[in-house]
C-alpha cells in the first residue's frame, strides 16, 4: 500500500445492483460503516424501468414466484405490492409453419408425438437435476460427463423428433438467453435445480413468472439505495482494486481511492474480470471471468391505450416456434390504464437483430405481435426495448453462462473469498441463480460472510 491518503470505510461494495445493495442494507443494519460505487448514474443493475403515460414499464429483470422467499420478504419490508401476471384466458402457440393454435394450461398444441416427445425428455432433466449439488456442481455425481457436452449435444441424443428438438431448444432460449450449444448441460441442470425444477423455471403459474411487482422490480433497488442514502455513489467506476493483509483500496475513474477492510465485487463475472487487481488474482478466478460471457437479450416492452387482447379472450401469453420472439406475456399493471406485452429477443436472434437498426426490429416485433394478436398490436401507444448486451456495465443479460467445462475446472473459484475480496451477484447464488432472488441472497450470504470474519 502507499502512503496517499483515502477516504476509509470498513467495506467497499463494487455494484449498486439489488446484489450490491442487499449486501450493503445487511452491512449497515448492523452496523458496518459501507460504502457502494456504481458505475451507471443509476442504481438497480439488471434491473430497470421507465414511465410510459404514468405506467411504469420494466426494462430488465421483474418476475418473481414461489419459492423466491427473499424477493417477497424484500418487496413485503419495502412497501412494494405484488400481483399475479395475467394468464385468464386462451394461450396461443406458432409452430414453425406459422399457423397459429389456441390452447390452455402449461403445454401448446404443437403436435401429438413432439409433445409426448418433449415430455420423455423433460422428465430425463428433472431425473438429472436431482443429481446436482447446486452448493458445488463440480462435485455432482457425473459431474465430469454432464460438464463434457452441451446442452444441444444433450438434446440431440435425447429427443426423437425434430419437433420435440425445436420445443426444447425454444424452452432453452428463453431460460438462458444463448444458443443451447453455448451452455454446458450441467449448468443446465443446476440451473434447473437451482430454481427447484426446470417445470418451475419455465411456468407463469406456480413458477418463476407468477408475480410482478407493482411499480417495477427496479423499485426494490430505489427504495434500497433511499434507505442507504450518500452511502451509494453513483458515475464512480471502480478500476482497480489493491489489496493485501492491511485491507485493500479501490480506486475508481476519477481518480478517488477508499481504503477498508474489505471489499465486495457485486457485478457480473464478465464485468469483474475487467478490474485491475493488484496482485493478479488467483489463476483460477482470473480464468473463471473469462469464461462466462453473459446472455444476449434485448428486451421489448410494447404499451397500447388497454389490454386489447382480453376482450378477445386471450391472456395475452404467446409460444412461438417460428420467432423471431419466443415467447410474449401480458405485463399490464393492475391499475387497467393501458395494457403492456413484454418479450425478449434472445441468443442468436438478439445478436443478428441488434446489429440492426431500431425501427427494423421494431417492425419486426409489431409484425410478429400483429401475426399473433391482431392487426391493432401493431400500432401500440409506445415501444421501448432495453439491448442488454450494448450496456457497458452489464453486457448481457439475463446471466452468465457456463460452457462446457469451466463447471468442473473453474467451479471452486466462483464464490471463493481472494484475501478480502468476496463475490456477490446472482451467478454466485445456490438458489435462483440469474433471478432477481439470487441477487437478493447473494448480496446477503456476502454481507454475512464479511461480518463473520
Amino acid at each position: 500500500m502507499t502512503n496517499q491518503r483515502y477516504r476509509s470505510v470498513d467495506v467497499v461494495v463494487v455494484g449498486a445492483g439489488l446484489a450490491g445493495l442487499s449486501c450493503a442494507h445487511v452491512l449497515s443494519g448492523r452496523g458496518v460503516d459501507v460504502l457502494v460505487c456504481e458505475a451507471r448514474d443509476r442504481v438497480g443493475g439488471r434491473t430497470d424501468s421507465v414511465v410510459v403515460d404514468g405506467e411504469t414499464v420494466d426494462l430488465g429483470g421483474q418476475f418473481i414466484g414461489p419459492g423466491q422467499d427473499r424477493a417477497y420478504a424484500l418487496a413485503e419490508e419495502l412497501g412494494v405490492p405484488v400481483f399475479p401476471t395475467y394468464t385468464s384466458g386462451v394461450h396461443l402457440a406458432e409452430d414453425d409453419s406459422g399457423r397459429i393454435r389456441g390452447f390452455r394450461g402449461r403445454v401448446p398444441r404443437l403436435g401429438g408425438l413432439s409433445l409426448l416427445d418433449f415430455a420423455q425428455a423433460e422428465a430425463r432433466f428433472e431425473r438429472l437435476a436431482r443429481t446436482v449439488d447446486v452448493e458445488a456442481p463440480w462435485r455432482s455425481r457425473q459431474a465430469e460427463w454432464l460438464d463434457s457436452q452441451s446442452l444441444a449435444v444433450w438434446i440431440r441424443r435425447t429427443l426423437r423428433t425434430a419437433g420435440g428438438r425445436r420445443l426444447f431448444s425454444t424452452a432453452a432460449r428463453l431460460l438462458w438467453a444463448c444458443e443451447p450449444s453455448e451452455l454446458s448441460l450441467l449448468h443446465a441442470l443446476f440451473y434447473a435445480r437451482a430454481a427447484g425444477s426446470l417445470r418451475t423455471a419455465m411456468a407463469i403459474e406456480g413458477g418463476a413468472q407468477q408475480d410482478l411487482l407493482d411499480g417495477g422490480a427496479h423499485a426494490l433497488a430505489v427504495r434500497l439505495a433511499d434507505r442507504l442514502g450518500d452511502r451509494v455513489r453513483l458515475r464512480v467506476p471502480v478500476r482497480r482494486i489493491t489489496y493485501g493483509g492491511d485491507g485493500v483500496v479501490v480506486a475508481v475513474e476519477s481518480g478517488e481511492t477508499f481504503r477498508a477492510a474489505r471489499v465486495v465485487v457485486a457485478v457480473p463475472p464478465t464485468l469483474a474480470g475487467r478490474i485491475v487487481y493488484d496482485p493478479p488474482l488467483p489463476a483460477a478466478r482470473d480464468g473463471l471471468t473469462q469464461r462466462l460471457a453473459m446472455g444476449a437479450t434485448i428486451k421489448c416492452m410494447v404499451v397500447y391505450p388497454e389490454p386489447f387482447w382480453r376482450a378477445a379472450g386471450l391472456s395475452g401469453y404467446a409460444l412461438s416456434l417460428r420467432g423471431p420472439l419466443a415467447a410474449v406475456a401480458d405485463s399490464s399493471s393492475p391499475s387497467g390504464r393501458c395494457g403492456v406485452l413484454v418479450s425478449v429477443l434472445e441468443g442468436a436472434t438478439a445478436r443478428r437483430l441488434g446489429g440492426r437498426p431500431a425501427a427494423e426490429r421494431r417492425s419486426v416485433v409489431l409484425e410478429q405481435l400483429a401475426q399473433l394478436f391482431g392487426p391493432g398490436a401493431a400500432h401500440p401507444a409506445a415501444y421501448i426495448e432495453r439491448d442488454w448486451s450494448a450496456e457497458p456495465y452489464t453486457r448481457g443479460a439475463y446471466a452468465a453462462l457456463f460452457p462446457p467445462g469451466a463447471w468442473t475446472q473453474y467451479g471452486p473459484a466462483l464464490r471463493a473469498p481472494v484475501g478480502p475480496i468476496h463475490w456477490a451477484g446472482s451467478e454466485t447464488a445456490t438458489r435462483w441463480y440469474g433471478y432477481i432472488d439470487g441477487a437478493i441472497r447473494s448480496g446477503e450470504a456476502a454481507a454475512t460472510a464479511v461480518t463473520s470474519m
